[in-house]
C-alpha cells in the first residue's frame, strides 16, 4: 500500500463516493434499502414476485454481483435506468445520521475536491443537504448516469471520463469509495485508491487499492495530517 508521506504527492484532487462514505449505512438503513429496491421491483416495475421473496432475492444478488438490482436486469428483463429512478426516488434520506461539521473538517484538505456516486442527482441532492454538505458540492458531484451508466464496478472508461468533466488526469486524482469493487476499475483509469471500511478490512488483500481507513472521519483526518506533512 501507499504509504502515508506519498498519498498526496503530485494529487490535485480528491473524488468521494457518496453513499456509505460520506455517511454511514447502518445496518438498519441497508436492510430498509433492500425492502425499497423490492418495492420498486414489485411495486413500480410489476416484477411478478411477493415482496419478501423479492427482498431475499434482492440482497442474494448484492452478494454475488455486489448489486441489488443485478439478478432482475438479468432474470427479469428490469432496466436499470428505470429501477434507478423508482428505488431512487424511495431512497429513505431522512434516516441518516450526518457526522458533526464533516464540511467544515473537509475543507481543511488543501486539494480540490468532488463527488462520484450511483444515486442519480436528486437523490444525490437530498442526501447532500441531510448530510450539511450541499453548499460545498453543489456544483461538483455527479452521477453515474450523467455518464449514460448505472453501475461503478463495470469498466474502468466511466473514472476516465469523469476526470475529463472535472479537469484533471486520472493520476492526480485520488477516489475514495467503500466498495472494492468500485476501486477496482478507478485504480485501472489510473487513480490512486483508498478505501473505507467499518467493521473489519475485508479488502486488505487487494493490491488495487493503495490506502484503507476505518470510517471516513479517520480518513480526513489522514488527509489533513499528509497535506501537513508535505508542506512541513
Amino acid at each position: 500500500m501507499t504509504t502515508n508521506k506519498s498519498i498526496l504527492q503530485n494529487k490535485k484532487a480528491i473524488i468521494w463516493d457518496l453513499d456509505n462514505t460520506l455517511y454511514r449505512i447502518t445496518p438498519e438503513i441497508a436492510d430498509t434499502l433492500d425492502e425499497v429496491m423490492a418495492q420498486a421491483l414489485v411495486e413500480d416495475l410489476n416484477v411478478p414476485l411477493d415482496l419478501p421473496t423479492c427482498k431475499k432475492l434482492v440482497k442474494e444478488s448484492y452478494k454475488i454481483h455486489r448489486d441489488g438490482g443485478e439478478y432482475f436486469f438479468q432474470n427479469y428483463n428490469i432496466s436499470p435506468k428505470d429501477l434507478s429512478f423508482y428505488y431512487n426516488k424511495r431512497n429513505p434520506v431522512h434516516m441518516i445520521e450526518p457526522y458533526q461539521n464533516l464540511a467544515t473538517l473537509l475543507k481543511q484538505i488543501p486539494l480540490e475536491q468532488f463527488i462520484f456516486t450511483a444515486s442519480n442527482r436528486p437523490a444525490s441532492e437530498r442526501i447532500l443537504k441531510r448530510i450539511g454538505l450541499y453548499e460545498m458540492f453543489n456544483d461538483r458531484f455527479y452521477s453515474v448516469e450523467d455518464f449514460g451508466v448505472y453501475k461503478k464496478n463495470e469498466d474502468e472508461k466511466v473514472y476516465q471520463l469523469y476526470c475529463q468533466k472535472v479537469g484533471f488526469e486520472p493520476h492526480e486524482c485520488i477516489f475514495v469509495d467503500d466498495s472494492y469493487s468500485n476501486l477496482e476499475y478507478a485504480k485501472k483509469s489510473g487513480m490512486t485508491t483508498v478505501r473505507i471500511y467499518y467493521n473489519n478490512n475485508s479488502a486488505s488483500d487487494k493490491d488495487y487499492i493503495d490506502m484503507a481507513f476505518k470510517g471516513v472521519l479517520e480518513c480526513i483526518e489522514a488527509f489533513i495530517d499528509f497535506s501537513k506533512e508535505k508542506t512541513a
